[in-house]
């Protein structure tokens, strides 16, 4: 089983030994013998590349963003440095801090056998590295998936990722424990430049389930409320993560954060979870 998340627009760059907010040490520190590289680093220095060389009215023009937000943008740029350290890096679980990764809460939450059950489970959607494990060490940067950016494959990120991501992400669901099954918590922006299709027709057995979160307002009305759907996310992963799950059936025990499966609302490729306006936080 394998399950996909979007990275986040923020970082948390505090320490990976230490809780967000710096309040001291974290008992599940990671220790530095534990990271990773990112698996396509020649590639995301192709698109550093490209980043850096433009000025900031370009970047902002290509990212849609304020000139600030573009300003940052291409100081990541001309800070990218290699090799990745823990001295000028950060592991990707640790690094994003985003309404996903709060529900994922890898800081207070995972232990180390969990890291190490996540670095075979969990994958990362990039638009800068492709696709990350847990303990990839990544730097800051600011570039979606969705981004015009052209390069020598094309006019945008997805088709300059797409067969590299569907083949590297084939062969991570073949060599993942239990069945070969993708849950698909990322987004449609980040999912769609893998090819998803491809994959149940590239992997024996293989299947895609995309689970989907609502939340009912005052009147019993349900809908997908963003920023709740973006952390129940995270927690769904946490959970598969510490749960061990192996099999799709499995998937709709998910209870975390007052959700419940139903059955009625649901489809085989899109279990439903909803939660009721009381259960909100």
């Amino acid at each position: 089983m394998l399950i996909l998340l979007s990275p986040a627009k923020t970082f948390d760059l505090h320490p990976a030994g230490t809780r967000a907010g710096g309040e001291g040490t974290s008992p599940h520190a990671v220790r530095p013998a534990t990271f990773t590289q990112p698996r396509l680093l020649e590639h995301t220095e192709e698109l550093v590349e490209e980043i850096a060389a433009l000025d900031v009215a370009q970047v902002s023009r290509l990212m849609n963003t304020s000139d600030n937000l573009a300003a940052q943008a291409r100081e990541y740029a001309n800070d990218f440095e290699l090799p990745h350290t823990p001295d000028n890096a950060l592991p990707a679980v640790l690094a994003f801090h985003g309404e996903a990764y709060r529900g994922l809460a890898a800081r207070g939450r995972l232990d180390t056998r969990d890291l190490t059950e996540a670095q075979k489970t969990l994958r990362i959607l990039s638009g800068l590295y492709g696709v990350l494990r847990p303990l990839d060490l990544i730097q800051p940067y600011r570039l979606e998936m969705g981004t015009k950016l052209r390069t020598r494959r094309g006019t945008g990120l997805a088709e300059f990722w797409g067969e590299r991501l569907t083949r590297l992400i084939a062969s991570d669901l073949e060599g993942s424990p239990g069945e070969p099954t993708i849950v698909n918590l990322a987004s449609k922006e980040y999912s769609s430049a893998i090819g998803l299709d491809g994959l149940e027709e590239s992997v024996p057995g293989a299947r895609v389930i995309s689970p989907r979160f609502e939340d009912a307002d005052a009147r019993g009305r349900f809908s997908v409320v963003t920023v709740y759907a973006k952390r129940a996310r995270g927690e769904m992963a946490a959970w598969l993560i510490q749960d061990r799950v192996r099999r799709a059936s499995q998937v709709r025990g998910f209870t975390s954060g007052g959700y419940f499966f139903d059955d009625g609302a649901s489809s085989p490729s899109v279990p439903v979870f909803r939660r009721r306006f009381a259960d909100r936080p």
